[in-house]
């Protein structure tokens, strides 16, 4: 599925890349180059019990123009007559668009429930609303979020929406049932040596897993795997499997980058808000 020029409309809906608040307060802790620039090659952080600390404030790492001009084509060039400062195409990750970006068209595990779903939400102006939560398309939204590790659970704070998760890793395990679904599930997570696993249900079925549309159900269950390899990287594998809208699991994996001596800012989408009577006319 190829998205649409509708696409640009959804990138303007986002918060642009600001990462510029708190100019002058330098992050105590942060390991430093002789200049006096984080050092985002030094060694990983560790909690007090052994376990790498996440926290910091993170945010996707982008492909490359190259890399995107290879899956998307001239949507990359025409993305940039946009002016949407922070969201030039080639600023996000591939994932963002679709989450089905490293398979051919001909080969994507799509069901023919998943492609109408797709039609549809096309067909009602876009496949992502102005102001509704993200849901499980957050993680790899362009705009930064905050991780903060404590030794029973984990919260990850979205600027895009404003939203959060909370990752317990206090030893609990998911339910079997779900009394409410929620935007982001709910996720227990668990460490495999230095890697943070983590299981994710419960959703909701109102969201996207991306620009392009590609739906999920409420059966949707992701496990996901944090590695901080060093200071200011992370990688990050998400596993997505939804046997009503794919027929098979398939798997996702993407780089973060810490942004230091910095912090998410507030986000208030209906505020001022003048897209949703353009999105109605794409």
């Amino acid at each position: 599925m190829t998205p649409g020029p509708r696409i640009f409309v959804l990138f303007a809906l986002l918060s642009t890349g600001a990462h510029a608040q708190w100019l002058n307060y330098r992050s105590p802790g942060t390991p430093r180059t002789p200049d006096g620039k984080p050092d985002l090659t030094a060694p990983a952080p560790r909690t007090a019990d052994g376990k790498p600390d996440l926290s910091g404030v993170w945010r996707v790492q982008p492909n490359s123009r190259e890399e995107m001009k290879r899956i998307f084509g001239g949507l990359v060039d025409a993305a940039d007559t946009l002016s949407v400062p922070g969201m030039e195409l080639d600023y996000v990750n591939k994932y963002f668009v679709s989450v089905l970006a490293d398979f051919k068209p001909s080969e994507a595990p799509m069901r023919p429930e998943a492609v109408a779903r797709i039609r549809q939400r096309a067909a009602a102006n876009g496949a992502m609303k102005v102001c509704l939560p993200g849901g499980p398309v957050a993680p790899y939204v362009p705009d930064p979020h905050k991780i903060v590790q404590t030794p029973a659970q984990i919260v990850i704070m979205y600027e895009s929406d404003n939203s959060h998760r909370q990752i317990y890793t206090d030893g609990r395990e998911l339910p079997k049932e779900f009394i409410q679904t929620a935007w982001q599930g709910y996720s227990a997570g668990k460490w495999a040596g230095d890697t943070l696993v983590v299981e994710t249900a419960g959703f909701n079925d109102k969201t996207p897993l991306d620009v392009v549309g590609h739906p999920h159900g409420e059966g949707l269950r992701i496990t996901e795997r944090f590695h901080r390899r060093d200071f200011g990287h992370m990688d990050v594998e998400m596993t997505f499997d939804d046997p009503q809208f794919y027929t098979q699991a398939f798997t996702i994996k993407y780089a973060e980058i810490l942004l230091p001596d910095t912090d998410v800012l507030e986000f208030v989408c209906i505020e001022n808000e003048k897209d949703a009577a353009h999105s109605a006319k794409q």
